[in-house]
């Protein structure tokens, strides 16, 4: 898979960041949240916890 990076918070790519596939899905990377209320996981999910200024970021650069 090929990523291309839509928004961050660093470059050396350790630390949250939102990239775009070559499969046209997105690609999250930030804080494992590990436990919340109402959060159930599946096998193999996982989720991470981004600030919204980084998730508005990402959808600009999709031009949305």
């Amino acid at each position: 898979m090929k990523l291309r990076k839509l928004a961050g918070t660093c470059d050396d790519g350790t630390c949250p960041n939102v990239y775009l596939s070559d499969r046209d899905t997105l690609v999250l990377q930030g804080d494992a949240v590990l436990t919340a209320d109402g959060l159930a996981f599946g096998p193999g999910e996982q989720a991470v916890e981004l600030s919204v200024d980084l998730v508005e970021e990402a959808l600009r650069a999709l031009g949305r």
